[in-house]
């Protein structure tokens, strides 16, 4: 999941004022990003660092939400968590779903490599 396809409008977690702040912020620090261009190092540098901020934004708020980056595929996916124990409810996709798709993509990179 690519950063810049998160729907904003699908994010309701504080009251109506709050929630359109956190919209703005989010939609702010994502415009941020797509509207530079650098060498991919750079560019994955500061979307690094945008989503660290974006989580520290949303973590005063007690809110349930983190953005993690799968190893393998250098994509971010949305963790739902329970504040109170730390247990993940939900991933967005599902990691489960990335590691096999991972695991494919590798597969079929030695199938290629075999035959070449």
């Amino acid at each position: 999941m690519r950063l810049e396809n998160i729907n904003n409008d699908s994010i309701n977690l504080a009251p109506s004022n709050q929630t359109t702040h956190i919209k703005n912020e989010i939609e702010k620090s994502t415009t941020e990003v797509r509207k530079k261009t650098p060498d991919n190092t750079e560019n994955n540098k500061h979307v690094e660092n945008m989503v660290d901020k974006l989580n520290d934004f949303i973590e005063p708020l007690r809110t349930n939400l983190k953005f993690q980056l799968h190893e393998k595929l250098n994509e971010y996916y949305v963790e739902v968590v329970n504040s109170q124990t730390k247990e993940v409810i939900k991933e967005i996709p599902p990691k489960e779903m990335l590691d096999m798709y991972a695991e494919m993509a590798e597969l079929m990179g030695l199938i290629i490599d075999k035959k070449a």
